[in-house]
């Protein structure tokens, strides 16, 4: 930030920056606009040693080396952006560290020479279970943003889930596609609003929404992102306005006029799922469940899916890994309706480990995420094929040659 900001006016921004999920990307602000000539994007959010810059997309051997590259590649605050949690980044550890608590119990002498990935849901089949969760303002990290991701998707055959915080309209992310996305909804506390966002969804073909229900008090307190964006010599505010206007120049809230507080979920509730019933003909899945209670509620009043996710550790600081919530809610839920979860896969092994506990699809976020910011689409196509042969050498060593048999049976705890 440049000296002769007021301090006034710099701890207005980083309290908006920091708690915001509509991070927007103007000219003066883009992923290629280097924070110095030349210089390296580091940040304090990874303390991995980077090596030296891949070339291309191909040379990457796992999702880590896509994620030091687009250190490389972004902005600091950008950069922190992609990668914070808040308060203390524990729950963010915890995604990661749960899964690598679980070891995994081999079956020998089974015929692995042909795998079955496959997984079903709401009568679609789809290649893998990999699914690329809802992410908002990915033109912060590449300038195609959405559009790569989506051209990704479609090269390999993957299912997208669109937030509502988008860079970029649903109808061109569904266009780019060749095919319908899902819809995430960030509902607001105006129903006009939601009824709104709704139809765009329903007329670009969406068959799904999913209703996110984990950020009641806003975003969170995300100090990693707040102490990057000090280092960050940039002057974000030429980008960057007031928190609802950046808001209303997101593609999907253009020409709607509504207050912070409008867009608040404090007062959103069980009755929020009814009314949303009526209003829609897509299927809807809650995301953001983590408690059997809420699993058994959620099948109460008749949602088609559920997400297991704790936001990828952005929103509240429970320090508790999604795959532990998953084995909780999956034994609730019994396979009445299709469970998700995000949070911590990093590896083919960790896809595994959530099928096993209970998940029929995983969603990555970050990872991606990581793929994008490096190289754009390229860099999205090299994360999901990383994953997906990862996802097949762990069957195949794991002797499970379909997903269906991939039981808990397979992995335990110390």
């Amino acid at each position: 930030m440049h000296d002769d900001l007021t301090s006034l006016s710099r701890r207005s921004f980083l309290r908006f920056l920091a708690g915001s999920p509509a991070l927007l990307v103007l000219p003066g602000c883009r992923p290629s606009d280097r924070a110095t000539s030349g210089a390296r994007a580091d940040t304090d959010v990874s303390d991995a040693a980077l090596e030296e810059a891949l070339k291309s997309a191909e040379q990457a051997i796992n999702v880590f080396d896509l994620r030091d590259a687009a250190q490389r590649s972004l902005p600091p605050a950008h950069f922190a952006y992609l990668q914070t949690g808040v308060d203390g980044d524990a729950t963010l550890r915890a995604n990661e560290a749960g899964l690598a608590r679980y070891y995994l119990r081999p079956r020998r002498l089974v015929d692995v020479s042909s795998l079955d990935t496959k997984v079903r849901l709401f009568g679609i089949d789809w290649p893998t279970p990999i699914v690329l969760a809802p992410a908002g303002s990915q033109r912060a990290f590449h300038p195609e943003g959405e559009l790569a991701t989506a051209r990704a998707a479609k090269a390999q055959g993957h299912l997208q889930i669109l937030s509502s915080v988008t860079s970029t309209a649903v109808e061109e992310v569904a266009s780019a596609r060749g095919e319908p996305v899902w819809y995430q909804l960030y509902p607001t506390g105006r129903w006009d609003i939601t009824q709104r966002l709704l139809r765009r969804a329903e007329e670009a073909g969406s068959p799904v929404v999913v209703l996110t229900v984990d950020i009641p008090a806003g975003t969170g307190n995300r100090e990693t992102l707040a102490r990057a964006v000090r280092k960050d010599p940039r002057d974000c505010t030429q980008c960057h306005g007031s928190p609802i206007d950046d808001l209303r120049r997101k593609p999907m809230y253009q020409g709607t006029e509504f207050t912070l507080e409008d867009w608040s979920q404090a007062r959103l509730t069980w009755d929020f799922l009814g009314r949303l019933r009526d209003a829609t003909q897509m299927k809807l899945v809650l995301k953001g469940i983590v408690t059997a209670e809420d699993a058994h509620r959620s099948l109460q009043y008749g949602v088609d899916g559920i997400v297991v996710s704790n936001h990828g550790g952005r929103a509240e600081e429970s320090g508790r890994a999604s795959i532990e919530s998953l084995r909780e809610v999956a034994a609730a839920v019994k396979g009445r309706v299709p469970v998700l979860m995000d949070g911590g896969i990093r590896r083919g092994t960790d896809i595994l480990k959530a099928m096993a506990l209970g998940a029929d699809a995983v969603c990555i976020g970050r990872p991606y995420l990581w793929g994008l910011g490096a190289f754009g689409q390229a860099g999205v196509e090299r994360v999901l094929t990383i994953l997906r042969n990862e996802l097949q050498i762990a069957m195949r060593f794991a002797g499970a040659p379909a997903l269906r048999e991939i039981t808990p049976s397979l992995v335990g705890l110390p």
